[in-house]
């Protein structure tokens, strides 16, 4: 092997860059010629590619977002479209693509596969929603964000003597919500794995009203609904001042924590070891703190798992 190619697809998550300088600088020491793909698997299609070298990945590993770009590709979704990708990465004799991104980037990863090409995925998604892997690259980032502004909300929420509905991102997982909420002392978390009782929501926020308690704050998982109607109906049951704050995309920005950068950089310094093994069609993972490849399918064919354990305790610890 003497060619690979890497590209970020999907959403951004912090850490992207970490693992794009792993990928690149890992790929040069075994004396490869690494191509930077820009803006996923369109740029593919269209051939947007570019060798790169040590310098193209210096001082990166602390910036959020992905110096590749990235963006949704309805093109590469038609068999013309990955016929177009293939051709454009044999053309520059590519011989193997690492992909960094969720689990719909996996996804086409298979289909390239599947087309002949040697594949490794990275799983770079701040909701941590692929099975296969304990964490993801962005998750721990997005966390410390949103613990940070719930910081900031309570202080608020104190001074004027409110409850703060704050509904964060995670599409249909719930894992930034059950993290953030316990580490954050929230009063209810609400999310899509479990379902939720308004009564005992409304219960446990008279109770601390009428013990004296000024604040209350409530995470809302961004794949239960939406925040204002959920707001909505605890105010008219309570009559308590409730406010909303959607934290919307600050969630996927900012320097990635220092976990991000390590798992990153692992991460993609495996991707490498596995394509100069002759691998294909396997994702990074991070189990029981071993870093392993596991195949594809697996984060297809599993659910999502979500810790119920910290869910339940997080209702205990807010009485």
């Amino acid at each position: 092997m003497k060619n690979i190619a890497v590209l970020t697809s999907g959403g951004d998550s912090p850490g992207m860059n970490a693992a794009i300088r792993a990928v690149v600088r890992k790929g040069l020491y075994h004396q490869l010629n690494v191509f930077g793909v820009y803006r996923g698997y369109q740029g593919l299609i269209e051939n947007d590619l570019k060798e790169m070298k040590v310098h193209s990945v210096a001082d990166i590993i602390q910036r959020g977002g992905t110096i590749l770009y990235t963006a949704r590709s309805e093109e590469f979704r038609t068999p013309e479209g990955q016929r177009k990708a293939v051709d454009n990465l044999k053309n520059n004799g590519i011989e193997g693509l690492i992909v960094i991104g969720g689990d719909g980037s996996f996804r086409g990863s298979m289909e390239l596969a599947k087309l002949g090409i040697r594949v490794i995925g990275i799983p770079g998604t701040i909701d941590n929603d692929i099975p296969g892997t304990d964490q993801t690259i962005g998750f721990d980032t997005a966390v410390n964000t949103v613990i940070s502004l719930i910081d900031k909300i309570r202080d608020t929420a104190s001074s004027h003597d409110r409850t703060f509905i704050v509904e964060v991102m995670g599409r249909s997982a719930g894992d930034i919500a059950v993290r953030a909420g316990l580490a954050g002392g929230a009063e209810s978390i609400i999310i899509p794995e479990r379902d939720f009782d308004y009564d005992d929501i409304t219960d446990r926020l008279m109770k601390g009203h009428n013990r004296g308690k000024k604040h209350s704050i409530i995470i809302v998982a961004e794949g239960i609904g939406s925040g204002e109607a959920i707001a909505e109906r605890i105010k008219q049951s309570t009559g308590l001042d409730t406010r909303v704050t959607v934290l919307g995309h600050v969630q996927r920005g900012g320097s990635p924590t220092a976990y991000d950068r390590w798992l990153a950089s692992l991460m993609g310094g495996k991707a490498v070891d596995l394509l100069l093994n002759n691998q294909s069609g396997l994702m990074v993972s991070i189990v029981n703190q071993n870093i392993v490849g596991v195949p594809f399918e697996q984060a297809f064919s599993e659910k999502p798992k979500i810790d119920l354990d910290a869910y339940e305790l997080s209702k205990i610890l807010s009485i």
